[in-house]
């Protein structure tokens, strides 16, 4: 029986979660026709295709998708592995900042793979409102904290961006209404004053009927057909229609997530966890569909 090499297997990796030959190559690395010989090797082993190849990129075949997991855990413990044969663990307390705007499952996978690897470190976890944590990391209240900003600071490290729509629920036509029905974050923020100056900028006039302290208030109040509001590109479902300069708005700015580290810490607790943040945030599950 032939074997599944490791390093086919993050070759497999870097496609998948990157959705492209050129940028899973770029992540590890590797030029493109190297990339391809790898995944054509992998292909040959298993006897199946793991990804279909179109315009966009690739995306996982149904061999592809039985494989990621498989792939992933794989690699998972072999690094891990790794680490813990080949440098002293790590100890002592880290604590952490992670928005609750980005899913349970991802602060799961953060929180669950550190403590696997490093069973020693005590986790201090504050699951809330980005807004709050870079003040907190300035005040020494936090060693690590993942938020998001318009612009980034030269210390802060860059992990995800996602473009922001005005949207509507598709069902449901308020752009009759004058003035429109908004809804919006209801404490001062780049979120807030962006979609205000957006409004104002397109000269529409604007009632708030709605306000919230996250994302998941904003986007409840769209589904349920109240309001606008100002979400971004991967917060947007097949209920909601995008709302662009044909009806007469200006574009918003796009949000970035980033990795802000307070000036006094672990240096290797900091890196290790944002080597695990980085991994969670940057798998796109899209390419799974």
């Amino acid at each position: 029986m032939p074997n599944l090499d490791s390093d086919l297997l993050r070759t497999f990796l870097a496609v998948a979660e990157t959705g492209s030959i050129t940028e899973g190559g770029t992540r590890i690395g590797r030029s493109q026709s190297a990339i391809s010989l790898q995944i054509a090797r992998l292909e040959q082993t298993i006897g199946q295709s793991v990804f279909h190849r179109n315009g966009r990129g690739v995306v996982l075949t149904d061999a592809g998708k039985q494989l990621f997991p498989v792939a992933r855990d794989v690699t998972a413990r072999l690094d891990a592995t790794l680490r813990d044969l080949t440098t002293a663990p790590l100890s002592g307390s880290l604590r952490l900042g992670i928005p609750d705007d980005h899913g349970r499952a991802k602060l799961t996978r953060i929180v669950g793979n550190f403590a696997q690897c490093h069973p020693q470190v005590q986790l201090d976890v504050t699951c809330s409102l980005s807004p709050d944590f870079p003040g907190m990391l300035s005040k020494g209240q936090l060693d690590l904290a993942v938020y998001e900003v318009q612009n980034p600071a030269s210390d802060e490290e860059v992990i995800y961006e996602d473009t922001t729509h005005w949207v509507m629920n598709r069902h449901r036509n308020l752009l009759e209404q004058d003035p429109l029905p908004v809804a919006l974050f209801d404490r001062a923020c780049w979120w807030r004053e962006a979609a205000i100056a957006s409004l104002t900028a397109a000269g529409k006039p604007f009632r708030l009927v709605y306000s919230s302290q996250s994302v998941a208030g904003v986007k409840a109040a769209v589904e349920a057909g109240v309001a606008i509001g100002v979400l971004a590109q991967s917060s947007i479902d097949r209920s909601m229609t995008i709302l662009g300069e044909d009806q007469g708005f200006v574009p918003t700015p796009s949000s970035k997530l980033v990795i802000g580290m307070g000036a006094h810490q672990d240096a290797d607790l900091v890196n290790s966890m944002a080597s695990e943040i980085r991994a969670a945030f940057q798998h796109r599950p899209a390419v799974l569909a």
